[in-house]
């Protein structure tokens, strides 16, 4: 059972040997999108050993914290709003801006702020299922606010919105994929102004159309784009106009019902590493797609492809030239990027409920949540896996991990905890 630390002096000791270092995690997988980061003195144990805080949270809530330098941020509904609150290093809670009403969630792992904010180092941008996107300041102000709902109509996806805001040198980038008419959209991130909108409608079997994944902002060929994944279709768009630089279908030729896009993709050595399918249904797929092209690539960019092993829910993470995917029921597969190869494949321990969390991994450790808020903590040094600790937090956690600073955060669904080796 994890207690609050009471030991007010170690609380301040710890807090005061962080407060000259600077590391940020800006968006829900991290820095480079991979879900990793570097290693450091983690803990590999979540438990009343390691906490060093926990803080309440006012609501539901199963978007992924960010960080920025001694900022913790989260959304989070506050008396039915939808909010953006800040923490600082110590459980603090600094500040809460608040929105519109909230719109609950559906599903039971859902919550109507399931899509994670993201910071340019200037401002913070949230986006909630009751259509809110806005611009928060780094002192709770709001820059703007608008609501894509009630300007692009309603969302139709049947469960809740899924995908995450994304920042490029000048926009705040949305993608809605849903039965209709489907888009991606640039916004000003300084007025809210919309930059661009184009749209992405494609005709697939039902329920192929909806998307919970995150866009992905890369660098290509030096030029600024942006990855778009859903609608058995994956685009590559020009971050200055949202014109299509190229296209790839190809994913679902059997033209199987039922499979919605979920898990967002990962870039490794030119390689866009998909998870698709319904693996949670045993017809599991994965791709391998190269990053390159003009126009329709879907005859040419199919690298590899594999039918027995993908994630139906958490995404890939990618750490030192590997892809790491947690499937849906704990089972773990380490695969090469370039050709899809399996080096190793190990699992978590059998238990009836599923894996909702995306992985991250922070130097030979690998940090899984279980969607019944138990946290698995494995070693993968030297291509093998070894599972270290389960840690029972008591509360669902549907976010991922945030490592910062030699601390991990989670984020529970009623609170935000801080683990640190003591």
């Amino acid at each position: 059972m994890i207690k609050p630390i009471r030991n007010l002096a170690l609380l301040l000791t710890i807090c005061f040997a962080f407060a000259t270092a600077r590391a940020d995690w800006p968006s829900w997988r991290g820095p480079f999108g991979h879900g990793s980061t570097d290693g450091g003195n983690y803990p590999t144990r979540l438990d009343d050993g390691t906490l060093l805080w926990q803080a309440d949270l006012p609501g539901k809530g199963c978007s992924t914290p960010i960080v920025l330098d001694q900022t913790i941020f989260v959304t989070a509904p506050v008396d039915g709003q939808d909010a953006v609150l800040a923490f600082d290093w110590s459980g603090t809670r600094l500040w809460a801006t608040t929105f519109g009403n909230e719109i609950l969630g559906k599903h039971r792992n859902g919550s109507g702020c399931n899509a994670s904010p993201v910071t340019d180092g200037s401002g913070v941008f949230a986006y909630f299922k009751s259509g809110t996107l806005a611009a928060v300041n780094l002192d709770g102000s709001v820059r703007w606010e608008t609501n894509l709902t009630e300007r692009f109509g309603e969302d139709n996806r049947f469960w809740d919105h899924g995908s995450s805001p994304v920042l490029t040198n000048k926009h705040v980038i949305m993608a809605r994929m849903h039965a209709g008419d489907s888009w991606v959209a640039a916004f000003d991130k300084e007025n809210g102004e919309l930059a661009w909108k184009v749209d992405r409608t494609y005709k697939t079997p039902r329920e192929a159309d909806q998307c919970y994944t995150t866009p992905l902002v890369i660098d290509y060929q030096g030029n600024e784009a942006i990855l778009v994944w859903g609608a058995q279709h994956l685009t590559l768009h020009d971050a200055d106009d949202g014109k299509v630089v190229w296209s790839c279908g190809g994913f679902n030729p059997d033209q199987h019902e039922l499979w919605p896009a979920i898990a967002t993709p990962v870039i490794l050595e030119e390689m866009i590493v998909i998870c698709y399918g319904r693996n949670d249904r045993r017809e599991p797929r994965m791709f391998g797609v190269a990053l390159s092209g003009q126009g329709d690539v879907s005859e040419t960019n199919h690298v590899w492809q594999r039918d027995d092993i993908s994630a139906f829910v958490p995404s890939p993470a990618a750490h030192q030239g590997l892809v790491y995917i947690v499937r849906d029921r704990g089972e773990i597969e380490c695969i090469a990027p370039a050709t899809g190869k399996s080096i190793w494949s190990d699992a978590f321990p059998k238990h009836r409920t599923s894996y909702y969390a995306s992985p991250v991994i922070v130097g030979d450790y690998l940090y899984a949540p279980r969607e019944d808020g138990v946290v698995m903590v494995a070693s993968i040094a030297n291509n093998q896996f070894e599972l270290l600790s389960e840690n029972a937090l008591n509360e669902p956690v549907i976010g991922s991990p945030v490592p910062v600073d030699h601390r991990i955060l989670i984020r529970g669904e009623n609170h935000l905890y801080c683990f640190v080796t003591k």
